[in-house]
């Protein structure tokens, strides 16, 4: 199925009065090192339930007909939390499974939304088995974190908002996981900036489906395993990024630390693992700009185990 830019200004429009337009915080490259570069930051940490996630799962709940059962959803954690964000907002009853790599930060979150809670197995892919018999045994409609129109409409919402915000970008820097995020902005951009995802090597699912020419399994561990490691990216996304995605970065999970704190330091943005990736790939050179280069990064999530 193609995803248009048609249908994506038609998700904007259903959810843009559930979500925020999150900041951008522009950053001049000589700061880093990279002289004569401007990055600008796409700050979607700052969006209801801590990530994008949020853009996605609102688009299923509102331009998808809702069970008597409700929704469900597997998650590493953000998708999980979004989905019960969403639900409460439009009272709608959700259960959410989850594997145990999840943080208890997410695991918080999701409870605190008033969502039922299930931990299922070790990782993401166990979790997702578990919602499949749930929707079996009751009827319920799934919201799935990255392989379903709606979810990728969403996401895709983010590359509209931030081209609005930001028309000059040269390039774009997004993390990967399932894929949902890049796929619906890739969607979106349709080669008028370069797409560039960013992925830990312990959790390579773009770059192994990229090499074998479809999605395949890859492994699934690391600093930010519980947002950025399910075994193998969406079905849906993958023509997209095949056509629209220019290349795949692989970062290290030290990279992903001290991009972490790089961002606390230069601007007090606490982003966690996986919304500090794509910053990663920037600060370690991994990612290379060209001169005079407008590099836009995503921070796409910031739920950290932070108790003060």
């Amino acid at each position: 199925m193609t995803i248009t830019r048609e249908m994506i200004q038609e998700a904007e429009k259903r959810i843009r009065p559930y979500i925020r337009r999150t900041p951008l915080l522009e950053i001049e490259g000589r700061d880093l090192g990279l002289h004569s570069v401007h990055i600008v930051l796409k700050l979607e940490l700052f969006q209801h339930s801590g990530s994008f996630k949020a853009r996605g799962a609102f688009a299923n709940l509102l331009l998808r007909e809702i069970p008597d059962a409700g929704v469900v959803a597997a998650s590493g954690g953000n998708h999980g939390a979004a989905v019960a964000y969403c639900a409460h907002k439009l009272i709608q009853h959700a259960k959410i499974f989850v594997p145990a790599v999840a943080s208890p930060a997410k695991m918080e979150l999701i409870r605190r939304y008033g969502a039922d809670l299930v931990i299922a197995g070790e990782r993401y892919a166990d979790a997702l088995e578990a919602s499949e018999k749930y929707v079996l045994d009751t009827g319920a409609m799934p919201i799935h974190a990255y392989d379903q129109p709606e979810t990728l409409m969403g996401q895709g919402t983010v590359g509209m908002e931030f081209q609005d915000q930001f028309p000059e970008l040269d390039s774009l820097l997004v993390a990967v996981g399932g894929g949902g995020l890049i796929g619906g902005i890739a969607a979106w951009y349709r080669n008028e900036v370069k797409i560039v995802a960013v992925e830990p090597e312990t959790a390579p699912t773009l770059a192994y489906a990229m090499e074998a020419g479809k999605p395949v399994d890859a492994p699934a561990g690391g600093i930010a395993a519980d947002s950025l490691a399910p075994k193998r990216v969406g079905e849906l996304m993958f023509p997209i990024a095949q056509k629209y995605v220019h290349e795949v970065v692989l970062i290290r999970d030290e990279e992903i630390a001290h991009a972490q704190q790089a961002l606390w330091d230069l601007a007090r943005i606490a982003a966690e693992p996986g919304g500090a990736a794509a910053f990663a790939a920037l600060l370690s050179r991994r990612y290379k700009p060209a001169k005079g280069e407008r590099v836009g990064v995503l921070v796409c999530g910031g739920n950290l185990n932070i108790h003060l």
